[in-house]
C-alpha cells in the first residue's frame, strides 16, 4: 500500500517539483494550497509530467478546522510544509502578516499531528538561519545567528516548534531541511519558478531580463570581500533539491532516523558568485544580458555555502546537476511561459 504524503503549498515552485519526485518514487501525494502566491500553472504542469491528475485541495493552513478536515479525508503518513510567505523585504515592512501566517499554519499542522497520535513532519527551512556565519562552509552544527528579517525568524521559530513538539508528543517525528538557493526548473520546462510581480530571486530576474520583461538586471554590490566583489551563494538545482525530500521522507517512513528530530543542509557545497552565475547563463544560452552594478542591498550576507557531508552520508543524497544545466532549464521554462501567454 503506497504511503500518502501531504504537500502544503504544493502548487508553488518548490512544492510542485517535490510533488513530481515523490509521485515518481511511488508515493501518493495530496497537494493543498490556498493559491495566494501562485496560480494553477505548476499544478497543471505536474499533472502533465505525471500523466494523471493529483488531488488539489484549496484551503488555508491557518484555518485549523480545514486542517482537521484534510487529515480526516486522507490517511496522511507524512507532511511536507511549504505553505508560507517568503519575501524577505515584505516581511520587514509587514512583520505581523509573516508571523501570523507562517507560524499559525505550521502550528496547526503540528497540532493535528499530535491529535492524530503522531505523524512525520518535514519542515522547509532555510540557510537564512545561519545569518553571517563566522566560518564557512556552514555545517548543521554552525550556530544559528539572530535572524535579519521576520521571514528568517519564522524559519528559526518553526524549527524550534518542531524540535520541542517531537520531544513532547509521542509519535511526532521531524526533519528540517535547510535549503540554500534553489534555482532552475524541471527539464520538461512544464514547471518552474513563477513569481508574482517583480521577482525577489536572482534567476527569475535574469530570465525575465533576457526575455525582455525587465529592462535591466541590478547586481547589488561589487565591493564585497569575495574574489570578484559580488556575493557568493550555494545555488542548488530545484530537481536535486526535490530529490532530497524523497530521501528524507523515506528515511522517516522506513524508520531509519537516528533521532526523532534531525536537521540537514541541502546545497551543493560549491560557492558561485552573482557574476559567475550571470556569465554562465549568457554562455550556456548564447545571450547577452543587460545588467549593471547597484549599491549593496540591506540584509544581504556576503557569502554562504553548505557543508553537505551529513546529507550525503545519512540521506544517501547528493546534488548532481551542474549550474549550466540548471540555467538552461530556467531559460527553457521562461520561454515556455512567454509562449503560453
Amino acid at each position: 500500500m503506497p504511503k500518502t504524503v501531504l504537500v502544503s503549498g504544493g502548487a508553488g515552485f518548490i512544492g510542485s517539483h517535490v510533488t513530481v519526485e515523490l509521485s515518481q518514487a511511488g508515493y501518493d501525494v495530496v497537494i493543498a494550497d490556498n493559491m495566494s502566491n501562485c496560480d494553477e500553472t505548476n499544478y497543471e504542469g505536474v499533472c502533465r509530467i505525471l500523466g494523471r491528475k493529483l488531488p488539489l485541495v484549496k484551503m488555508d493552513f491557518c484555518d485549523s478546522a480545514a486542517v482537521g478536515r484534510l487529515f480526516a479525508d486522507y490517511h496522511i503518513d507524512a507532511v511536507i510544509h511549504f505553505a508560507a510567505f517568503k519575501a524577505v523585504g515584505e516581511s520587514v515592512s509587514e512583520p505581523l502578516k509573516y508571523y501570523r501566517n507562517n507560524l499559525e499554519s505550521f502550528l496547526n499542522i503540528v497540532e493535528e499531528a499530535k491529535r492524530q497520535g503522531g505523524c512525520n513532519i518535514l519542515f522547509s527551512s532555510s540557510a537564512t538561519v545561519y545569518g553571517v556565519a563566522e566560518k564557512l562552509p556552514v555545517t548543521e552544527q554552525t550556530p544559528r545567528q539572530p535572524a535579519t528579517s521576520p521571514y528568517g525568524n519564522t524559519k528559526q521559530i518553526c524549527e524550534d516548534v518542531l524540535r520541542d513538539s517531537v520531544h513532547a508528543y509521542k509519535g511526532v517525528r521531524g526533519i528540517a531541511l535547510r535549503y540554500f538557493n534553489p534555482i532552475g526548473a524541471h527539464p520538461s520546462a512544464l514547471i518552474g519558478e513563477l513569481p508574482r510581480g517583480v521577482p525577489n530571486n536572482l534567476v527569475p530576474f535574469i530570465t525575465q531580463t533576457a526575455i525582455g520583461k525587465r529592462e535591466c538586471l541590478s547586481v547589488f554590490g561589487n565591493d564585497y570581500d569575495t574574489p570578484d566583489g559580488t556575493c557568493l551563494r550555494d545555488y542548488i538545482d530545484i530537481v536535486d533539491l526535490a530529490k532530497a525530500h524523497v530521501c528524507a521522507v523515506s528515511r522517516m517512513l522506513d524508520g531509519r532516523m537516528k533521532e526523532d528530530y534531525e536537521i540537514f543542509n541541502i546545497g551543493t557545497g560549491r560557492p558561485v558568485s552573482v557574476l559567475e552565475l550571470i556569465n554562465s547563463f549568457e554562455k550556456v544560452n548564447g545571450l547577452k544580458l543587460n545588467w549593471k552594478f547597484a549599491p549593496r542591498r540591506a540584509g544581504d550576507v556576503p557569502a554562504i555555502w553548505a557543508d553537505t557531508s551529513l546529507a550525503n552520508s545519512e540521506l544517501g543524497w547528493k546534488a548532481e546537476r551542474s549550474v549550466d544545466e540548471t540555467l538552461a532549464a530556467a531559460w527553457a521554462w521562461e520561454k515556455h511561459i512567454a509562449g503560453r501567454n
